[in-house]
């Protein structure tokens, strides 16, 4: 086990000032300007995922994390203001990036299209961790140590801390699932996100100690309620295609501690008695990544099913189409590669989904599944 013992010292500036501080809270100067770290990390070679290096602030985490990993350490930064967040990955195909950006629970394609200047903290925090573990560490188009290891520096900090925890939950849900081939070392001040990034380690700067464990992630409840069709204005800028909403469209709305993270409207099928589709669903962009729209679709279609009415649900979104293919609860009912042209009363066409591939979605009762993990939560 690598074994790290680290002196850190700046130089003092014998100002009349820094004399005037040092006599007034009665210190020793030179003492003061030298730190000392002794600490272990598991070795790159064992059998781990995920591990963290967290304490407060000053504590030596960013010193302990370069001089254990180097080069593996994110840079960050570098996105220019004048290109879309899709343009600055480097060569990688386009399918790739959307799978990175989905996986890390940015799944807006409205905001891939954005310069990172123009999201939020929270978009920002996950087009970094996605380019970090998309590209590595040092970014597009920059050699690598010969290794699958990121080190990612300042683990949410600039995000709010229900965002924070979401993401962390994203992150750490793409990599064991293996949609993101990498492994991760988050660097962090925040001990409150470390049961929902549920690192196989954690070195404690507070005290140097190093701990195996790897917590358990608390579930996340959710509440699904009708409402309005006012709560769509919270949802429809984050929505892939049109912002409109039909008036005949009934609402739901999933509440995770009070806070409205995501939202489903469902319409009737012309000309098929009992039939119902989901028109829009539609998760906030900090809530993504985890399973929250998946899930609501399970709730909602769930309680026409037990009203002895079927659901439906066409997709084109990348994002959508795999999490429903691997759903025991939807089944595959059709495909087209090449999207739909409707035509309207009026004979004139409508482009519709022309161009886009589309699949379509069966809710089918699953008692065992039900059962076991309820719709409305997550674990």
């Amino acid at each position: 086990m690598p074994r790290f013992d680290l002196v850190v010292e700046c130089p003092l500036f014998n100002s009349f000032r820094v004399q005037q501080a040092a006599g007034m809270f009665d210190m020793a100067p030179a003492e003061k300007l030298r730190e000392e770290f002794h600490v272990e990390t598991p070795e790159l070679d064992e059998p781990w995922t995920i591990g963290a290096i967290v304490g407060p602030s000053g504590s030596g985490k960013t010193t302990v994390a370069r001089a254990a990993y180097g080069e593996r350490v994110y840079a960050g930064g570098n996105w220019p203001a004048d290109a879309a967040v899709v343009d600055q990955f480097g060569d990688l195909p386009m399918t790739a990036i959307t799978q990175a950006l989905t996986a890390v629970g940015f799944s807006s394609p409205p905001s891939w299209i954005k310069p990172y200047a123009a999201l939020s903290n929270g978009e920002q925090f996950r087009c970094d961790l996605a380019r970090a573990l998309l590209c590595g560490a040092q970014g597009p188009g920059e050699a690598m140590p010969g290794d699958d290891l990121v080190v990612f520096d300042e683990f949410t900090s600039v995000v709010d801390r229900a965002a924070a925890r979401i993401g962390s939950a994203a992150v750490s849900k793409a990599i064991r699932s293996g949609r993101i081939d990498r492994r991760m070392v988050t660097v962090t001040c925040h001990y409150d996100v470390l049961e929902w990034l549920e690192p196989d380690w954690v070195l404690d700067m507070a005290d140097g100690r190093l701990q195996r464990r790897r917590l358990r992630r608390p579930r996340l409840e959710m509440q699904v309620r009708r409402c309005t069709h006012a709560a769509w204005s919270l949802f429809k800028r984050y929505h892939y295609l049109s912002g409109a909403l039909s008036p005949y469209a009934e609402c739901f709305l999933a509440v995770w501690e009070e806070e409205p993270v995501a939202f489903c409207a469902v319409l009737n099928i012309p000309g098929r008695r009992g039939r119902k589709r989901i028109s829009r669903i539609v998760v906030r962009p900090d809530y993504q990544g985890i399973g929250v729209g998946g899930r609501m679709l399970d709730a909602v279609a769930e309680m026409y099913r037990r009203q002895q009415k079927r659901m439906n649900i066409t997709t084109s979104h990348p994002a959508m189409i795999a999490s429903l293919r691997r759903s025991p609860r939807w089944k595959a009912v059709g495909f087209k590669p090449l999207g739909n042209r409707r035509t309207r009363g009026t004979r004139r066409p409508d482009v519709g989904s022309l161009g886009r591939s589309i699949a379509s979605f069966e809710y089918h009762h699953r008692p065992d599944a039900v059962a076991d993990d309820p719709p409305g939560s997550l674990p």
